[in-house]
């Protein structure tokens, strides 16, 4: 890879290309790429104007819009790094992000703007800007930007102990582009809908039209089908890339009012498990398009992949070994190790193979790659506690639990910390809600330790079919000693979807 060759070249290469095609539409705008190239350009001099510099860290604070886009391709042109933070995080969460990165800059909405001045960590921050530009123009040549500049720092998942900050350099970027680019296979007359903000950037590299989704993500509860429904028909988009829950809402809403809809070709959908039941539901909304799940994580997509079809026919049972995912990403390398909740010191690779487990063995899944992240801003604990460093070969502890079987098939059984010893028997709450949610009128379900009680938690679509669901899982097992319901299982906060087991403790602590 050239050493200047990053998804700006890429974009600059689409809209030479294409000047006059569209790049973003969004809330009933429409922007070429060679209008948004030049933007691009206007903005990365007016940053330039404004005292940011190469190597400067700018916490973005956009949401998903044209202007997001031009304000990240901008730092990308002048070698700064853009910071992001989930838009749900809490005030108190959004400053110890800030104390870990410390920015120079912020680019912001009004109401962060407003915000800042009154959250320390954030009024700290010397350059304070809007999504706004006045465009600006120098005779100096813009800075170059080389494959290991940092070109993006985001936080993973979490609300406690420090924030752990995902570095991506140009060079991990455009290796990650390459793996999705093999999976996607866009096409010249791709008009896609993606929800998941880095398959936009993807979209803007390859050249193809990108429809951005009337829908808030920080409030996934908002989601209103019937205006998704209607941006794919008039926007005729034929690709969406979206998470399992915003896939699920859509085709709940197709299927339940008999809708047709024909133009998507294909659908591609991560972040979270997707179950057999759910696999059918997708199958009936698009029933003419190719249905994907991709299976990876912040440091790591793709890992493994697997179409509808195939998990749609998989038997459901908890003595199972998983969820199936799929084949092993051809640019991946994977490994089942022995579950620890210690730092794993490894220096040779015959001691990594002392605790590499057999086919069909469950442990933790670990994984190396060109695409796979070996790196965390300022946060040694988290290198320690994730990553395990052989000379200069990094393998990411996924935190996953899983197996191989024979044929390189991987399957899941859920979080490693969620997973209950039993008197010397593990159980997995990942293979009870492919269980539980297989059920009639149960909306979701898993089990945890309760007392030394192993106890179901079922979320239930219909109250009223409480003991016809209580007397069905009893028939069906004898390892539960109690079952429970409650009116919501708590969802993580980024797709709606995982069951948040912290969460759910907390509710039966008081």
């Amino acid at each position: 890879m050239n050493d200047a060759f990053n998804i700006v070249d890429l974009f600059a290469e689409a809209a030479k290309k294409n000047p006059n095609k569209a790049a973003i539409i969004f809330e009933n705008k429409t922007i070429s790429f060679g209008e948004l190239e030049m933007q691009v350009t206007e903005t990365s001099y007016y940053f330039i104007a404004k005292g940011i510099e190469k190597g400067d860290r700018v916490f973005v604070l956009v949401p998903m819009s044209i202007n997001l886009y031009r304000i990240v391709l901008a730092l990308f042109k002048i070698g700064a790094t853009a910071v992001f933070i989930d838009e749900w995080v809490s005030s108190k969460r959004m400053q110890e992000c800030c104390k870990v990165v410390q920015c120079k800059a912020m680019i912001g909405i009004f109401k962060i703007r407003l915000l800042s001045n009154f959250l320390p960590e954030l009024r700290k921050i010397p350059i304070r800007l809007g999504v706004n530009y006045t465009a600006a123009h120098s005779n100096k040549s813009l800075p170059s930007t080389n494959k290991k500049d940092t070109a993006l720092i985001t936080f993973t998942t979490g609300s406690t102990g420090t924030p752990k900050a995902a570095k991506r350099t140009h060079e991990f970027l455009y290796y990650q582009f390459e793996a999705l680019i093999k999976i996607i296979q866009p096409q010249q007359d791709d008009v896609d809908m993606p929800v998941l903000p880095i398959v936009l950037l993807i979209n803007l590299g390859t050249g193809s039209t990108s429809v951005i989704a009337n829908y808030k993500s920080a409030k996934p509860t908002s989601l209103q089908p019937e205006q998704i429904i209607n941006q794919l028909k008039t926007y005729s988009v034929n690709r969406i890339t979206a998470s399992p829950f915003f896939i699920k809402q859509v085709s709940k809403h197709i299927v339940n009012h008999d809708i047709s809809i024909d133009n998507i070709r294909k659908i591609f959908t991560g972040g979270a498990p997707v179950f057999p039941k759910e696999a059918e539901l997708f199958i009936k909304a698009f029933n003419k398009a190719k249905i994907e799940i991709i299976y990876g994580s912040t440091e790591a997509e793709p890992i493994s992949l697997i179409d509808v079809d195939e998990l749609k026919n998989e038997q459901i049972n908890i003595h199972k070994k998983g969820l199936k995912v799929g084949k092993i990403d051809s640019s991946i390398e994977i490994k089942i190790v022995q579950i620890t909740n210690q730092n794993f010191v490894i220096n040779s690779e015959n001691e990594l193979l002392n605790i590499t487990l057999s086919a069909n063995e469950t442990g933790e899944i670990i994984v190396k790659g060109k695409h796979v992240l070996n790196e965390y801003f300022n946060n040694e604990n988290a290198l320690k506690r994730n990553k395990i460093f052989i000379g200069d070969v990094c393998w990411h502890r996924t935190g996953d639990c899983g197996s191989l079987d024979e044929n390189e098939i991987l399957y899941l059984t859920g979080r490693c910390t969620s997973i209950i010893n039993n008197q010397g028997k593990y159980l997995s709450p990942f293979t009870y809600e492919n269980y539980f949610q297989s059920m009639d009128h149960v909306e979701n379900g898993t089990i945890i330790l309760l007392k030394s009680k192993i106890t179901a938690v079922i979320e239930l679509k219909d109250r009223s079919k409480k003991e016809f669901v209580r007397n069905t899982i009893k028939e069906n097992n004898h390892e539960l000693d109690d079952i429970i319901f409650i009116k919501k299982i708590p969802r993580d906060p980024r797709h709606n979807t995982k069951i948040d087991y912290e969460k759910l403790s907390k509710i039966f602590l008081h």
